[in-house]
């Protein structure tokens, strides 16, 4: 089994460590993760500027590792293009640090490194911690409650559900209450603008985390039971087969026709 592991966060982010060392236990693990934290930078590919790759000798027992200045979505498409021997057969993003809630999930970083991975079909699970911060956390615990996930998942490695987002809440191992799996509340906005004047009273505009001040959620969506100790598992579905639709759809344009000859 190969494992290809990347993060948002940054090669020397803690979680990307506890993930890494997690995974070791089932499969020979390489990883390719952006130099620094790009959590507030374009998650998608780099198109105007060289990405330039350090080999990096961080983790232990690792099978390769490698950071670069680009993007998660980078890392994943130069490592399976280029730095990794053979096409991976699992990729793991995370573990990041704060949950992936509601619609801004395609903001992520952590998940368009997934999303990169599931357009060369490789199976994809993108990771986060309910903790907006590294510190105060005990990574022990995390791991047990990852390795949980992890060893269902890889034993039951499949294509057909290619993208996956996970929520560990950061809780003791007793105060645990086992995995639900089930669809994202995307009707949830975590970021919001707020508008600020700047010293010559003029206004701007800053996106601001509320997800504090979130309003309250139906009290079986993930979020939730994030909070209550649960770990969620929501399946994703970019490329869904919409036939009806597409056959709506092509109805619109067959009537143009006609009524062009007409």
């Amino acid at each position: 089994m190969k494992i290809l592991v990347t993060n948002e966060d940054g090669i020397f982010s803690p979680g990307v460590e506890a993930m890494i060392e997690t995974l070791q236990h089932f499969g020979e693990v390489f990883v390719v993760c952006p130099d620094q934290d790009s959590s507030a930078v374009n998650p998608y590919n780099s198109m105007r500027q060289p990405v330039r790759v350090k080999e990096m000798h961080h983790f232990p027992g690792v099978a390769g590792a490698w950071s670069l200045n680009g993007s998660p979505a980078d890392c994943v498409k130069l490592g399976v293009e280029v730095l990794l021997p053979d096409r991976p057969d699992f990729l793991f993003s995370g573990i990041n640090f704060g949950p992936n809630l509601g619609r801004d999930i395609y903001y992520s970083g952590t998940m368009t490194a997934a999303v990169e991975a599931s357009l060369y079909n490789i199976p994809a699970v993108f990771v986060s911690l309910n903790s907006r911060s590294p510190h105060n956390v005990n990574y022990s615990k995390i791991k047990t409650l990852f390795y949980q996930v992890a060893e269902v998942l890889l034993q039951h490695k499949t294509k057909s559900v290619s993208l996956l987002n996970v929520n560990l809440p950061n809780i003791d191992k007793r105060e645990f209450k086992g995995i639900q799996v089930l669809p994202m509340d995307m009707s949830v906005s975590r970021y919001r603008f707020v508008g600020m004047h700047d010293p010559h009273g003029e206004m701007y505009y800053w996106q601001k985390d509320q997800l504090q001040e979130l309003e309250p959620f139906h009290p079986s969506s993930d979020y939730p039971l994030l909070k209550e100790g649960y770990i969620t598992v929501s399946p994703i579905e970019l490329r869904p087969h919409f036939k009806r639709r597409q056959e709506q759809v092509e109805r619109w344009f067959k009537s143009m026709e006609t009524n062009t000859t007409d």
